[in-house]
């Protein structure tokens, strides 16, 4: 027979949502003696890698629908426009709610473009080759509604 105790779930695994609601609760009241600290730092930097990794997801889809668009132009579409509208209006708001996310879009600038690359020749059946090496545009038209090379 085991005398090992069975694994007692925690709020957090149980029932996040409550979680969430008690842990507001206990901060709104200053209760900090009370509030699952561990958890509630984790849940802060999932936010901060889940807005980062939104913001590349939404650049790279640009980029590719740019690269499609610029090479080959004889399969435009709605969509592809439609999709470049609203993947530049995401990342807009994301800018808009954390300015301090500009900065970071700049530094993986170049690594969404070999990203969108790879997906581009996926999507398009066109060689690597057939892009360029470094990125045509520039972060401002990327995110520029005007723009369409």
């Amino acid at each position: 027979m085991s005398s090992l105790k069975p694994h007692s779930q925690t709020l957090y695994e149980a029932d996040y949502l409550q979680w969430i609601e008690i842990t507001l609760e206990k901060l709104q009241s200053q209760d900090y003696a009370n509030v699952d600290w561990e958890n509630l730092i984790e849940e802060i930097a999932d936010m901060e890698r889940s807005e980062r990794r939104s913001l590349k997801s939404n650049l790279i889809v640009i980029l590719v629908h740019l690269l499609k668009w610029q090479f080959q132009p004889e399969k435009r579409s709605g969509s592809w426009e439609g999709s470049i509208i609203e993947h530049r209006r995401r990342v807009k708001e994301a800018l808009d709610d954390s300015p301090s996310l500009k900065s970071y879009l700049e530094s993986v600038f170049v690594e969404c473009y070999v990203q969108a690359v790879k997906q581009a020749k996926a999507e398009t059946g066109l060689s690597v080759e057939s892009f360029f090496l470094v990125c045509p545009y520039q972060l401002p038209e990327v995110t520029d509604d005007e723009f369409l090379p």
